[in-house]
Formats: structure tokens, sequence, C-alpha cells
């Protein structure tokens, strides 16, 4: 999709380059310079700068390469002062453009709705249509047919997805509302919307016109056609050959007729004698498109049928092989388009070229002699042809010594332009493109042979269904042509499957691919080594789709492939290979054969096969859409409308035969008005020429005309009654024919007699008039009458045969007055007229409208025609001056068509037209009119009364129930800027008038601010709500109209001077709510409001506090006021903060990202604090809280929806006082209820999240209730079992620990919530951390993931990208005083509730030794701290304090003994509670530690650390030391623990695995109990097993339990913090 622009280049003289410029590449700016663009944007130029790159420099935003853009042809238009470029395209083109690039923005949520198909459909049709009308060759009354068809389904998509109403003037465009005046534009919408509506119901109730499929296009010149005659085939081929002769295209090298087949003998001449002399063939169907082609050539390819090569022995060889011999081509353009002039006895050569190999692709040879000329040496074909103008049946009778029944016609290779009726198609074209087929066990490549097959879904053999060629019978199979020893062969070859409609969901075409040997006997043994298939319709009933189709190869067994229950239900074509379901039945087919004993058919990587089909079709369709000749009840109707001269001879027949009596009249006429009808429908407008030309030359009925007008005089008479009359529509639609049948009868009847009874025909013809104006005067109101007076044949007088007979007028509409009429027609053209009319019409026109509510409906409705028509006639340009015209309206009738709206109530029938009236008046006003009508108020009170009328009036219709529907867009914007214009008007009239101290009137500007406000807020304003096109279309046209009136607003305020304070604290809600606006330049200009708010205040009382309690903002520029200081510090933080968290709150409102969403929702929960300004009662703050709640919900986060609703749960106390209405809280309830119901949801919530400790502790809160408040033991003992339940929970069920995320939100690209920040995440159960950073990446998919494992710098914070970084972290555990004795408890508690969490990165410094890598291993260890614990009310809180630690080798040593010892201690614990756990994570876990790796376990830390150099260069890591042999020491009773619990569980076939284990941990524990000491185990839990293993050990160092070392790291880790 292209759009265009205005390009300036500046030169020496002023000159203006118009061009056209639209992105065809997205192109992504970097920095504030350049101008980011998406493809299909619309960018206008200002410079161009030459270099190696070239730049355009956008005339308002920046800079971007040349070679992103498209230029193409603007118009340059002035609109005002602006002069803009406008695209050359013609205007429907760019409104389909525009059409199809908002809707494509919505294709998500139409999927998601479940739409898409329908739209889908729109869409597709509005591509095809748009080609259409670029290629420009639509004849005038097909384009304004198709403008119709494209208009009328923008329109309707329009409606159906939502959209604003396009409204079009009578030509079908969209209508300009700069260029419109209010009334015609208000009468747009109302017409456009009753189309709409209308349409709506016919597709609701499946009563649609029948527009024809037939996409055939009518054109002046008859289809062409041409005769060729096959006069001899010269050639020396020794063997039997086929030819096919078709029209060949070289520039496009495409064929673009069917073929015309020759079966020549190696005698020399056709293989059936009675051939001989009889080659005549007609190549037809051809257009104006065809004989425009630049060059057309008449080819004939050649195909020999006998041995594989020409040299073998005849009788080894296999015999009635096809292998490709030459090609005969001749340039016919000139013939073709009868440039030369061709007889058919001339006769002419075609030259043969043989090819120079017998493995040479007939397609590439022909594309080399179409490009060149050759010597055929006297070989090729002697023809005779002849151009031929008409279709097949034309020429037949035209040339009939030429065309007889036995010429064969060949027709084009798709629909000729004119589609004639009874031309019935049902021919699919298929091209064998080509193939890749590898050797596999072969030594040569295959020579492979295409069989192709008609078959049924039982696999039998369609007969008769494949034709070669024109002039050849049908045949069962079709076999190509043999390409010697080709791994790609490219056959090219164009067949014609022809299958009867009702046969064609059963069949399907089957390709078997054969080797074929030159040896007669090896090529006996050949089997088909594979084959492929399509089916001919879709599942959907849509046929194959046009173009080329890559086929699935399948490989198998030669019977099964011809079995067709092997592979019908497999994917036929790749495509299909990614539907899961028939992806499914390949995969089983594929696993039978690998298997070897399913005998199914799998898919041959190695091979490949492509055909291309073309349909033609007039039943068949490829997009779902109508079948072509409107169904199967359009067959007789094509025979009907063929048949035409004999079908009305009969009828007028009947007529004549029965003149004396009236019995057939009726049915007559209506087969009459049926089948003119037929022939008015657009799919058979080419037979309006055969409808005329039968009337002039063949009609004959002398006295038709008088029963014809006795019927027509009758249906009309009978309709005007009121009564019934079936056929009255489709008379008057038939009413031209009637009458050209009325007026022939009559000329004929004039000549036979001699004009004898001309009066009695006048006298007929005008009773005949009068009936029709009886039908227009009717007061009945039945539909079908409504129908019939807005018919388009009643507005226009018919043909009369005398100047004296006329029809009437247009009648005016039902009781509307003469003299409205007699204004309408003479104030036109007369400013005189005006002059009288207008005083007498405003006099009637102000009582009428003083009365509107109280009069009959009609009157009040003709009375605002009236005004309508007046208001419409002076804004026209041609009518005069209408200065006074206008003012005289103004007097008279303004101040009484306000009043009429305030009035009149929303529901009534005719506000919008009032209201229309009264936005066309104000609109038609210019400064003159308003300084007048001013003028006339006598004192200041009436003026003020008129103001405060107009602006409440102005305030209702803005922020009351809209008089129009919401998608009238166009209307309501106009509206606005009427009411903005004359908003403004009355404001400066205020300035003048009601400014000083003596006559300032309060409530007149308290109006007008709130109704400013109400201005800028309405929602038809919020641009940031509107797609991307429809934003532009308001910002082009009307601008962003809150822009100046927020201006004004900020202009007023100041002028007021001392009355300020009579608007404080009234005004501090409304200019809040203005500046939540996300426009930049509205808040500029209001924001300081509300410092000047502070200051007044300030001035008059000393303190700001009406102001504070209002206000939820403050500009940083009040801090600086010194005489506000003292208390705007104290304010400014809460109220900036609070307007940030609102305005990001806005911001995401509409965001797809959840998370983002719910973080702002906290922050405006949370306020500074998250647990003193956490949330007041406040029903806004419910509401947040509940959207919060639903936002988990929506993640299944369980846990945290009960946290969100236990901060409402602990706003209510356990008191029967009533409770203020919450949300999903109906009728009065206690706060005990509601807190009682709260607790019910919440622990449902944790329980679903698996915090059951949170869920014990409300049960027993609840409990208290039951046992001691309200004595209710029944519910008592069901809280006690759910929380008996949750204990089980506890111990049985597994809870896998949660993994934490650190992740930091970098550069300025990102919001302020997420900027240069960073956030603990807690992640889902199993969640891996590669899934965590796709998920968090795809929220932010332009943001960059930092690979590193450092801070970034100043450089990537300041810089306006996106950065991720994220690291996996460990939580710290909590410090609590519990001792857990079980270990799923104590897991719990280590990873729950957790506010520090650690990031620990490698860092190598001072030497490294190779040998042993821990000496110089420093760990740089990050800790976090959050703001609040996790889990939460969100799965993330922000990091607020960061603190960097290093441990040296040596703690890391430490630490890691210590997480060492821990887990052991950990799986004894787990092993004895759970016997069903396997043993092997034990095993593996004491095997590594007692039987370690070389240089494992713990001696690389005494080779590190226990030595003589290390303790004397660190004298300060005494302790540190002797800790880690303490660690060492504690390893071995954990060890032998663990062990002997090892020994009662392992399997006996293990058994050696852990004698091996025991006679390790013997000599560790030897060694380290001799140099460490000896620990011993306190058996605090009974379930610990034995402390000792094996023999007594000599103690040689006091026995200190496992408890004190826990406790005393304990108390180490309090110590460090």
């Amino acid at each position: 999709m292209c759009c265009f622009f205005t390009l300036f280049i500046p030169k020496c003289s002023s000159v203006l380059l118009v061009m056209g410029n639209s992105a065809k590449w997205n192109f992504i700016g970097q920095g504030e310079k350049q101008l980011s663009l998406e493809v299909g944007d619309t960018v206008q130029i200002q410079e161009a700068c030459e270099g190696k790159t070239l730049f355009f420099l956008c005339c308002f935003q920046g800079a971007f390469p040349a070679s992103f853009v498209q230029l193409k042809d603007a118009i340059s238009e002035r609109r005002g002062k602006q002069e803009q470029a406008v695209s050359s395209e013609m205007p429907l083109v760019k409104e389909v453009t525009t059409t199809l690039r908002e809707w494509g923005s919505i294709w998500k949520q139409l999927f998601v709705g479940g739409r898409v198909e329908q739209v889908q459909g729109l869409m597709w049709e509005l591509i095809e249509w748009r080609s259409q009308l670029l290629s420009g060759t639509l004849p005038n009354d097909e384009f304004k047919d198709l403008k119709q068809k494209v208009t009328s389904k923008i329109d309707y998509g329009n409606k159906i997805l939502e959209l604003d109403l396009v409204v079009r003037d009578c030509s079908g465009s969209v209508l300009d509302p700069e260029r419109a005046s209010v009334i015609s534009l208000f009468r747009a919408h109302e017409e456009a919307t009753t189309k709409i509506n209308e349409r709506i119901k016919e597709e609701q109730s499946n009563v649609q016109a029948d527009h024809s499929a037939m996409s055939a296009r009518i054109q002046s010149s008859p289809t062409h056609s041409l005769y060729v005659f096959v006069r001899n085939f010269v050639c020396r081929i020794g063997e039997d050959s086929e030819l096919f002769m078709s029209l060949y295209d070289p520039n496009k090298q495409t064929i673009i007729s069917e073929n015309y087949m020759v079966r020549w003998g190696k005698k020399g001449f056709p293989r059936e004698i009675e051939m001989l002399n009889n080659l005549k063939v007609v190549f037809t169907d051809l257009g104006n498109k065809d004989l425009n082609r630049e060059r057309i050539f008449l080819i004939c390819q050649i195909v020999r049928v006998g041995m594989m090569d020409l040299k073998e022995n005849t009788k080894k060889c296999t015999q009635n092989l096809r292998r490709p011999f030459g090609v005969a081509v001749m340039d016919i353009s000139d013939i073709i388009k009868g440039k030369t002039d061709c007889d058919e006895d001339k006769q002419h050569f075609i030259p043969f070229h043989p090819v120079v190999a017998e493995n040479d692709f007939l397609h590439t040879l022909l594309n080399k002699v179409t490009a060149s000329r050759g010597d055929s040496g006297g070989q090729g074909l002697w023809v005779t042809m002849k151009a031929l103008v008409g279709d097949i049946v034309h020429i037949r009778k035209e040339h009939p010594h030429l065309v007889d029944r036995s010429t064969a016609v060949a027709r084009k290779l798709g629909f000729p332009e004119i589609i004639m009726p009874g031309d019935v198609r049902n021919d699919i074209y298929l091209t064998l493109q080509g193939g890749d087929f590898d050797k596999y066990n072969k030594t040569t490549q295959k020579n492979v042979e295409v069989i192709m097959l008609v078959c049924d879904e039982q696999g039998k053999v369609v007969p008769n269904s494949i034709c070669l060629g024109a002039g050849d019978k049908a045949v069962n199979e079709y076999r190509s042509v043999i390409y010697y020893q080709i791994k790609q062969p490219r056959w090219m070859e164009t067949i014609k499957v022809s299958i009867p409609l009702e046969e064609m969901q059963r069949i399907h075409l089957r390709f078997m691919f054969r080797h074929r040997s030159s040896q007669e006997s090896k090529d006996k043994s050949e089997k088909n080594f594979a084959m492929a298939f399509v089916r001919l319709l879709k599942d959907d009933g849509t046929v194959l789709q046009d173009g080329l189709h890559d086929l699935v190869v399948f490989k198998g067994d030669s019977k099964r492939m011809e079995d067709v229950g092997s592979y019908l239900l497999l994917p036929s074509t790749r495509s299909q290979q990614g539907d899961p379901h028939k992806a499914g039945g390949l995969g089983r087919s594929a696993s039978n054969l690998s298997g070897g004993g399913g005998g199914g058919l799998s898919v041959s990587s190695r091979d490949s096969f492509a055909i291309s089909t073309l349909v033609c079709s007039t039943k068949l369709t490829q997009n779902g859409k109508a079948l072509w000749g409107g169904g199967w009840g359009c067959v007789s109707l094509c025979v009907c409308v063929c048949f035409l001269q004999d079908t009305l001879d009969a009828l007028f027949n009947i007529m004549m035969e029965h003149s004396q009596t009236d019995d057939y009249d009726f049915l007559v006429f209506d087969a009459l008005i049926y089948i003119i009808g037929l022939i008015a429908d657009r799919k058979f407008q080419h037979f309006n020429t055969v409808l005329e030309a039968y009337i002039k030359q063949h009609f004959s009925a002398t006295l038709a005309y008088k029963k014809l007008m006795s019927v027509l005089k009758n249906y009309l008479d009978v309709c005007s009654r009121g009564d019934h009359c079936e056929n009255i529509l489709r008379t008057l639609k038939a009413l031209e024919y009637i009458f050209k049948f009325i007026v022939r009868s009559r000329m004929l009847y004039s000549q036979l007699y001699e004009g004898k009874e001309q009066e009695e025909f006048e006298q007929s013809l005008r009773r005949l008039f009068e009936s029709i104006n009886s039908l227009m005067r009717t007061d009945y109101t039945t539909t079908l009458l409504l129908r019939v007076k807005k018919h388009p044949s009643l507005s226009v007088p018919s043909p009369a045969p005398h100047p004296s007979v006329s029809l009437s007028p247009s009648l005016p509409p039902p009781r509307l007055p003469v003299w409205a009429l007699r204004f309408i027609t003479l104030s036109s053209s007369s400013s005189e007229c005006r002059d009288v009319l207008l005083p007498m019409m405003l006099r009637e026109l102000s009582g009428a409208l003083a009365t509107m509510a109280d009069g009959p409906h009609d009157e009040r409705r003709n009375s605002l025609e009236l005004l309508n028509n007046i208001l419409e006639v002076l804004s026209r340009d041609n009518v005069g001056e209408t200065f006074q015209h206008v003012q005289d309206i103004v007097m008279s009738l303004l101040r009484t068509i306000n009043c009429t709206v305030i009035t009149m109530g929303r529901e009534h029938a005719l506000i919008a037209r009032v209201v229309a009236c009264m936005t066309a008046i104000l609109s038609q006003m210019d400064n003159r009119h308003y300084a007048s009508y001013i003028e006339t108020f006598s004192g200041t009170t009436d003026l003020v009364d008129f103001l405060m009328e107009s602006f409440l009036l102005f305030k209702d219709l803005i922020d009351g129930q809209h008089v129009y529907p919401s998608d009238w867009m166009a209307m309501i914007m106009v509206q606005n800027r009427v009411f903005l214009r004359a908003i403004n008007t009355y404001a400066e009239t205020m300035n003048h008038m009601f400014l000083n101290n003596n006559v300032f009137e309060v409530q007149l500007w308290n109006n007008y601010f709130h109704l400013a406000v109400a201005f800028i807020t309405q929602e038809s304003l919020q641009l940031q709500h509107f797609s991307h096109t429809k934003r532009n279309k308001i910002l082009a046209k009307y601008g962003d109209m809150r822009r100046l009136i927020g201006f004004s607003i900020r202009d007023i305020w100041y002028k007021l001077g001392s009355h300020k304070i009579n608007f404080i604290p009234g005004m501090v809600g409304p200019i809040l709510e203005m500046t939540l606006i996300p426009e930049e330049e509205l808040r500029r200009a209001t924001l300081p409001i509300f410092s000047d708010m502070m200051t007044c205040e300030h001035t008059h009382f000393g303190n700001f506090h009406k102001v504070r309690r209002h206000a939820r903002t403050l500009l940083e520029d009040a801090a600086e006021k010194t005489v506000l200081k003292s208390e705007v510090e104290r304010f400014v933080a809460l109220v900036k903060g609070l307007l940030l968290r609102l305005l990001d709150y806005r911001t995401v409102r509409s965001d797809d990202s959840r998370n983002n969403r719910m973080s702002c929702t906290v922050n405006l929960l949370v306020g500074h604090s998250y647990t003193h300004t956490l949330i007041d009662t406040h029903t806004r703050t419910h509401t947040y809280l509940y959207k919060l709640r639903d936002l988990h919900l929506d993640c299944d986060h369980y846990t945290e929806a009960a946290y969100t609703l236990l901060l409402h749960s602990r706003l209510l106390k356990w008191s029967d006082d009533l409770s203020s209405p919450q949300l999903e809280f109906h009728g009065s309830q206690t706060q005990r209820q509601m807190k009682e119901t709260l607790y019910d949801i919440i622990i449902d919530y944790f329980d679903k999240g698996k915090m059951w400790e949170e869920a014990i502790t409300l049960c027993k809160e609840l409990s208290e209730q039951y046992e001691n408040e309200i004595f209710d033991y029944e519910l008592l003992s069901k809280r006690l079992e759910k929380q008996a339940k949750f204990y089980e929970n506890i111990m049985k069920i597994l809870r896998p620990k949660p993994d934490y995320f650190a992740v930091g939100y970098y550069g300025q690209g990102f919001p302020l919530f997420l900027r240069n920040k960073v956030f603990i995440h807690r992640g889902k159960e199993y969640e891996r951390r590669e899934d965590f950073q796709n998920e968090l990446m795809s929220q932010f998919p332009s943001a960059l993931r930092l690979n590193t494992t450092t801070m970034p710098g100043d450089d990537i914070w300041d810089s306006p990208l996106q950065c991720i970084l994220m690291h996996t972290c460990t939580h710290a555990h909590p410090q609590t005083t519990h001792t857990h004795t079980h270990l799923r408890t104590g897991i719990f508690y280590k990873c729950n509730y957790v506010q520090r969490f650690h990031y620990s990165r490698p860092v190598k410094k001072g030497p490294v030794d190779p040998n042993n890598e821990f000496v110089s291993m420093w760990i740089e260890r990050t800790t976090f701290t959050t703001v609040y614990k996790l889990p939460g009310i969100l799965r993330w809180f922000e990091a607020t304090e960061m603190k960097q630690t290093t441990l040296s080798p040596l703690e890391n040593a430490i630490e890691t003994m210590e997480f060492t010892n821990e887990k052991i201690l950990a799986l004894i614990n787990q092993y004895q509670t759970d016997f069903s756990l396997a043993i092997n994570p034990l095993s593996m876990l004491l095997n590594g530690i007692v039987d370690p790796a070389v240089m494992g376990g713990f001696a690389k830390y005494e080779k590190a650390f226990f030595t003589e150099e290390f303790t004397q260069q660190h004298p300060e890591d005494r302790d540190k030391l002797l800790r880690l042999k303490d660690l060492i020491a504690w390893q071995i009773p954990l060890l032998g623990a663990g062990i002997s619990l090892h020994g009662k569980r392992v399997m006996e076939d293990l058994r050696p695995f852990h004698e091996r284990m025991e006679e390790c941990f013997k000599q560790m524990r030897k060694k380290v109990e001799t140099q460490y000491g000896v620990r011993e185990l306190v058996r605090t839990n009974p379930l610990l097993p034995e402390p000792r293993l094996g023999g007594e050990v000599e103690n040689t160092r006091p026995v200190i339990t496992f408890l004190e070392g826990i406790q005393t790291r304990i108390k180490r880790d309090v110590a460090a913090g």
C-alpha cells in the first residue's frame, strides 16, 4: 500500500516539484534527528541532501535514508494558508488503501472475537477491486458500478467493525466536511445510516440482492478469434508424433490458450486418415487485453512417440515413450491484431527447430527460438490462418465456409473478457511444472515418467476425464514426456481436466512416478517408485487455488501407492504439512513404513514435484463466495435471456390473440416486467442492446399499448389506495421500457391506421400520469409506499410521444406547504426573492419552533425541513449576498431554537434535526453576526441569561447524552468546531463586559470554566484512544481542539485577578481532570494554574488547605515561591508522586502487558509507604484493588490475588456495623459479613496458591469468631476440617522452591515506573530461567538484553534504548526464631517471606595457581533488599537497596562447606520421613564427598589454606581457618549418619557400591578425626540415625553438638546484618 507527499527541493528560484513518497521498508530512527518509518507511511519532504547516502529531511520531524522510500506522483493543494501534498491517485483507491490498513491494524482483535473469516472476505474483495480500479481499463458504466460496490463494502465493513461512519456525496466520493454545509452533512449521515442499517438487516435475514458473480467485462469491441488450418507437417521423425499448437506470449513466457492436438503418423500424414485436410481449429475468447500484448506467437510443440533413442534397435527397445523432439514458432502479432490482411487461402510456413539433445526441455527451447531466429532446414508446418471477430457462435454464422461443427475450438486459458449467457464451463487446466528426483541406489539418474490419473474417493479411475488438447478425444490417463537421465526435469505440459460438477467433491488427481528403461525387458520390471496426489476441491467446497503447488512425494510399496486408503487422508502439498490434523496422519504412515510391518507410505524428503493449476469454471469458486452464474437457479434465467426475442414474441402473441378480453393481460404484464428486470440487472446488462433492437426492429404488437397502459394504471391505483400490490416495485423498475413499448406500439398503430384514436390515447396517457401523481400524494405510509415514493423512476419524467403530455415535476413530501417549495425553488437563484419570502417564513418558523413539543409530528418535521432547506440554500456560494439573510435568521430564531433544544428530551425523534439546525446557524455566523446579536440585548441581565443558557446547552450536548450516534464522527467533530468558535466568541464578550468588580458574574464564569473543561475531556476528542489512521484524519481536518480551548482557559484564568478566589477549590477537580489528558502542550499550559491557585489561597488565608484537600498534583515551580516554600516542601512530594503514578496508570491502562498494569495499579495503592498510605476507604481505591485482583487471576497468580484482597479485609472490623457499598458485594451487609465473605475468598485463593500457612492463620481467626463471638459451632467444625486438610497438605504435598530473578530495566526508553530500576521477580513453579527470560523479552520486543555480569554504566542509563539485565539470584534465609524440625516446613520458611536476595559472581584476583584455582577465587556478591517481602500483592518488588560485598577465597570455602553440611542434613531428614524416595540422590551426594575426583572434596581447601605460608601471610584469618576446620570435622558425623541410612535403604545389586563407599568413609573419618577432632550429633530428633559408624575412634578434641554449630552460625549472620 502506497501513500504520497510533496517534495520541496530548494533551488535558486522558487520551484515546486510535486512527487510522491511512501515508505517501502521499516526504518527505525536512531536519535532525535532521525525519523522512524513504517511501511506505507506518508512523508512530506522539505530538503534533499546529496552524498554517498542520500538523506531526506522531513520538514517537521527528522531525516531518513532515501532508499527506504518510493517516489510517486502527487499534486499540491492549498488549504487556507497551508500547502499540502495530496496523492494523485484516484480518491477511491486511496480510500480503499486507508481502509485496508485500518482494518489490518485490528486483525488481532478480530481473531479473538471470531470475526476473521467475515472480514477476511471483505478485505479480499476490496483488494481485488482496488486492482481493477488501478488497471484503468473499466468503461464508465462498469466503473460506476464498481465504485458503488466498493463504497458499499467499505461502509458495511466499517459498521460491523464498529468504526466511524463514512459519509458520501451523490457520486459516492467521501464528503469533505470543510466543503459541505452542516445540513448537507447531517442529511448525508442520515442517508448513510439508513443504507447501512438496511444492509445489516438484509445480511441478518439472508435477503440479499442477487449480485452476479460473473466478473466478465463487457467492452465496446466484441470477442476476437483466430482461425488456423494445418495444411501439412514436414519433418523427418521416423516415428509417430504429437503436435501441440497454442498461442504464446514470449514476453511473459506463458501459453495463453488451450492446446490444439494433432496426432501425426510416421508416414507423413495424420494417424486418423479422416482428419486429412480437416485439421482446423479456432482459438477463441481473445479480448482486447490479449490483442494489446506486445507480441503473440503461434507455437507448436512436437513430441515423438516411440523409443527412448531413435538409434536403438527396435526389437529390444521399449516403445510408446513420449520424447521431446522440437518446436515450431511464428510471430502472428500483426495478423491477429488486424495490421496485416490475411487471406484464408494464403499458406504460412512455420519453421521447425529440433532439440539440441534428447534431454533438452521443450519450454527452454521455445524461449530461445522466440527470442532469436534459426535455420529450420526446410522442416516445419504449413498453415493458413485468419483473424475473426466475434465468439464461436457468431463466427460460425458469419464464416460457415471456414468454421463448421467439425472445427475444433481451443479456448483461452482463463475466462474471456465477455461472458455470454449459456457459457457454462467447468475446466481445470493443470501444468506439470517440474520435479527433483534422487537416483537412490541407481548408478545414473532416472528417466522419470509422470502418469496422471483422475480417481474418485474409492480409487477408481474416472474415464474420459483428461483432454490433452482440442481436437483430440478424452483419455483415461496422461503420460508425460520423458527426459533422459535428468535429475530435475521441467515438463511445462498443460492438460485439461473436465469433470461433471456433481462429481467434483469426490475427485482427486493421482500422479505416479516411474523410471522408464530403454530396454523393454528392464522396463517391464520397473514399478512405480513414488506417487503424489492433490484434491480438486477443498473441505470448504472451494476449488484448488490457481498457481503453483508443491506436492508431497510419497514412497512405499507400489500396490500401496495405488490404494486410496493409504494416502487420501495425508497432506497433499508442502503447505499442508503444518496442519496438525494432516501431520498426524502423516506421522502414523511414516512410522508404519519405518517399522517395516505396516506397508504404509512415507514422505520422500529427497524428491519433489510441482504443478500449477488454472480453474475456469462458472460453478466453482476459490474464495468461498457465490458461484459464477448465480448458482443452480440461474440456469433457467440464462436460458430465458438467451431466447429473449422468442420469449417476448410469445408474450405479445398471447396478448394480441386475446385482445378482446383481459384474461391474460396481468400475467403477460408480470412476465414482461420480470424479463425487463432481469435485463436491467448488471449481470445481463449486455442484453440491453438486444432489447432495444427488439423494440425497434421486431416488436409488432399494435394494440399492446392499450393493455400495457391499462394494467400499469391499475397497479398504480391499487398502490395509491394503500392496498397491497406485489409487483409495483418491479413495475417501476421496468417503467422506462414499458413506456418504450407503449410509444412503439402506438406509433405502429398510428402508422397502420393513419393516426386513428389519437385523442383517446392522449386521455389515457393523461389519466396514467394522474395515477402516478395520486400515488405520490397518498396519505398512506406503508413500507411499500415509502419505497415506491423514493424510487428514482418517479423523479424523472418518462418519455412522452407529444409535447402536450408531460409528467408532473418531483412532488414534495406529504403536507409540505406550497410556499416552502416556492422558497426552495426561487431562493436558489434570486436574492430579491429571499428578501420577500424570508421574513414571512421566519415568522411562521418562530411559532412552529416555539411549540415544537406540542404540534403534530409531520408538521414539526416539515417545519424543520423548511429551516434546513433555508440554511442549505444560504450556505451555497452561487446564491448572491447572504449576510443580511443570515442576520435575520439569527435575530429571529437563535434564542428560540436554543430554548427548544433545552426543553426537548434527548429521546425526542426530532432532537438531532433541531441540534443540526442550531449548529448550522452558528456555523454560518461570522464575527459581525455575533457582534450584532450581542448588541441587541438591552441590559446585562438578558445577556447573562443568554450566555448561561448557551453554556448549559453546550455542556449538556457535549457532556450529557449525545444526540448523534457515536459513529457519526464527522458530524460530532463539525459540531465541536462550531461550538468551540461560539465559546471563544462568548468568552471575548465576557472579557469585555463582565470582568470588572461591579458586574462580575461568578456563576457565569463558573459555567464557562466547567463547559470548557467538559469540552476538553469529552470522549470524542481523546485522540490517544483512537487508531493511528483515525487520529491522523482528525488532526489533518480539525486539529487538536483541546489545545485551543485549554490555552483560552489559561489566558482567562490569569485575567480574573482578585476574583480567582471565588473558584477555589471548586475548579481544582476539573483542572486536575484536564491535566490528566496525555497531551504535552495542554499540560504545560494548564499545570501552572495549580501554582497560581495555591498562591491565591495563601494570599487570602495564609494557607492553602482547600487546595490540599481537593488537589492531586502540584508543580515543582510552586516550591520555588518563597511564601509557599515551607508548606510546599511537605506537600509536593506526595502530590507529585501521586500524579506521576496516575499518569503512569493512564499510560498503561490499555497496554497489552499485564505486568505493567499491575505495577502501576500497585503504585497507586501504596503511595510512598506500603504500611501507612496503603489504601483508604475511598471507592476508587477499592476499584484499583479489585482491578489488581482480576489481573492476578487472569495470570493464575492466586497467592498474590489473596494478598490483594487481604488489604481490603484489614480495613473491616468484626462488628455488626453496616459497611459502605463495595464492588462485588450487593445489598446491605455488615462489616462482619463482608469480612467473613472476603476471608472465604482469600482462603480459597491461598489454597490454590499452596500457601496453606497463610490460609491456616485466617482459619484460626475465623474459628475464634465462630467459637467465642457468634457461637456457630457448625461453621466452626467445617472450618476446623478445612484447617486440618491444610495441615495435611503441608506435610504430604510437595511444594517446589520458587526461583528468584533480578531484572534491571536500564535506559530512557522505559516508562518512569521501570526506568533504571531493579526488580526481584518470584518465578513460577518449575519455571526455567530461559522461559522467564523469553516471557520477559516478549513484553519489550524492542529491548536489548545485556549479556554481562556487571552493572551497566551511565552510557546505558542515559541512552534512549531499552536494555534489560537479568540474573538468577538466591534468597537470603529470613531471620526467624523458629526451629523447624521437619524438612518441608523448613524449606517453606526459607524461601518465603524473603526480602533479601544475593547474586554472586566469581572474580579472579592475584596470581592464579593452575593446580588450585580456589586460592585466587574471590566472590563479588550483590545483596538486593526489596521494598516488601515476597510473596506479596505482586510477584515482583523493586529493590530499593543494593549492597556489594566481596568474599575472600577462605570465606567462600567456609560458605561452601556450610552449604554442603546443610544439604547432607536436609537429605537425611527427607529420607527418614519419606520412604518412597529413590536412593539415587543420596548415593550421588555421599559418594561425591567420600570418594571425590582428583583434587575434589575439601582436600582442595587443605592444600590452599592449611599451609604454613598462608597462615603467615594472613594472620587475621586465624579464626576463619579454625571455622573451616570445624566445618570439615562436622561433616564426618553427618556423613556417618547418611551412610548408615544408605546401608539400610540400598538395593542388593548396589551393595558393592555401598561397601566401597563405607571403605572410603573409614579412611576419611580416620584422617579428619585425627587432624581436626571428633564431633558428635545430638539426637534431638528420634528419627535421626545413630551418629557413629564402625569402630570407636579416640576423641582428641572437645565434643561440640551440631546444633551449637548452627546456633553459632545464626548469631554470626545476625551480627553481619
